[in-house]
């Protein structure tokens, strides 16, 4: 059971199909499924296939590294497909370490603000290369999913990890989109922006990615360690400047930007001869599994787009319009996926991005007649909210809200979502850490 709390979230039909479109979603992008889709292994042969594209093993030796909320799961599944015996070493940084690997060393580090374990894993796997000798037939696996930017910190030189820190918090507050604050971050790193593929030439790195990035532009999942970059110091500064950061930026980090945008220190790599990225798995695996499980259940469905995004009150609002001017009439489960992004306020209340799209579809679809369900949920489980995914809400929590005179929009405008849902029950979805992350998935069922 992915949603915890299915039993007290699901009062009427249409909330429970809409939980069991959202757990159908979830299920569909779980590490182990989306690794056996992806890989297969010729143990006589020595050959690792991956979507097709054949890599003998023979000659050299298998290296295992990487990071994201979902590469511990990653780490697991492929030691068996492989084998522990096939793996000489390996280290991954993942939110939790409850991955029984052999011979994967799998660190828990810090999310959404990168750590000092984080950044210590990621020196460990940076010293596999000099420690084992590694040469061009060696191959490297690298898992990479959404979270890895966070999870695999390496300051550049002159920056302090409390630095880093500091300018990450500034940009996840300031509505920037998660490919503006990987510019940045890719400029502040030693592995970031295609520079850990680089670490590893002449060997081989293969990565394995699963997307948490809306349109799957290798250079932003995870900030893009083992893809090519064409970003730029004067970008990043730029960026900071655009979202009026630069008095609050530490100094070390304008100081770096500053030597970049002079030519003094190098821009990240344009080409990488020795790495191959394979997306495993993204948001639209799941919107399409929502869709087959929806017409099982004898529903309609639409998949809306994979590619939501924006200010959350403005996208729901869209929605919301849409919906009532029959936009999508014939239809009565609408699947959604992306990935908004809030500025907040300097004076904020509580609540992620998937609770506010949910209050501010509550006041959105007060003039719908008839009845409506919307859950919107975060795939790794955490809406910026310990232990909260997301939101489900519908035309009965709206009712409960105008009986109770709840001024919805005040609690929209303060930024305070989770406070408004928590006051009204049994909108809150729970799923704990699911292991995978594909950013969010939205599905409203009308009657």
């Amino acid at each position: 059971m992915i949603v915890k709390n299915r039993d007290e979230l699901s009062t009427t039909g249409p909330r429970r199909d809409a939980i069991r479109l959202v757990e159908a979603g979830i299920q569909q992008v779980l590490p182990p499924a989306l690794m056996r889709s992806a890989l297969a292994y010729d143990r006589s042969k020595k050959v690792l296939t991956v979507l097709g594209t054949p890599f003998p093993l023979s000659a050299g030796r298998v290296f295992v590294i990487g990071g994201g909320k979902a590469s511990g799961g990653m780490a697991e599944e492929l030691e068996r497909i492989l084998g522990s015996d096939t793996v000489t070493a390996g280290v991954v940084n993942c939110v939790s370490n409850r991955y029984p690997t052999r011979k994967i060393e799998i660190v828990a580090a810090g999310h959404p603000v990168p750590d000092s374990r984080g950044a210590a894993g990621t020196r460990r796997m940076l010293s596999l290369k000099e420690a084992y000798c590694m040469n061009a037939q060696d191959l490297v696996l690298c898992l990479i999913s959404g979270g890895g930017s966070a999870l695999m910190p390496c300051p550049a030189d002159g920056i302090s990890l409390e630095d880093k820190q500091k300018t990450t918090g500034l940009l996840l507050r300031s509505g920037a989109s998660i490919q503006e604050i990987n510019v940045v971050r890719k400029h502040l790193s030693k592995t970031k922006g295609g520079r850990l593929g680089r670490h590893f030439a002449p060997a081989k790195v293969v990565s394995l990615i699963i997307s948490d990035v809306v349109g799957n532009d290798l250079a932003s999942i995870a900030s893009g360690p083992t893809a090519p970059d064409s970003s730029t110091f004067q970008e990043a500064h730029s960026l900071l400047e655009r979202y009026e950061l630069t008095d609050e930026t530490p100094d070390s980090v304008l100081t770096l930007l500053q030597r970049g945008r002079a030519g003094a220190v190098e821009e990240t790599p344009r080409s990488l001869d020795n790495c191959h990225n394979f997306i495993v798995g993204d948001n639209m695996l799941a919107l399409e599994a929502m869709s087959v499980a929806a017409r099982d259940m004898g529903l309609r469905p639409h998949i809306v787009t994979s590619e939501q995004r924006g200010d959350p009150s403005e996208a729901a609002r869209l929605r919301a319009r849409e919906i009532m001017e029959g936009k999508y009439s014939g239809y009565d489960a609408l699947i959604i996926g992306g990935e908004t992004s809030p500025r907040l306020p300097a004076d904020h209340g509580t609540g992620g991005r998937n609770q506010h799209y949910a209050a501010a579809t509550l006041a959105a679809m007060g003039e719908y007649a008839g009845n409506w369900v919307l859950a919107s949920v975060c795939t790794d489980g955490s809406d910026f909210v310990p232990n909260v995914a997301g939101a489900i809400v519908d035309n009965r929590l709206r009712e409960v809200a105008t009986r109770e005179k709840v001024d919805i929009e005040a609690y929209i405008r303060d930024y305070d979502s989770h406070t408004l849902l928590e006051r009204l029950g049994r909108a809150l979805v729970v799923t704990g850490n699911t292991g995978t992350n594909v950013s969010d998935i939205m599905v409203y069922v009308l009657r």
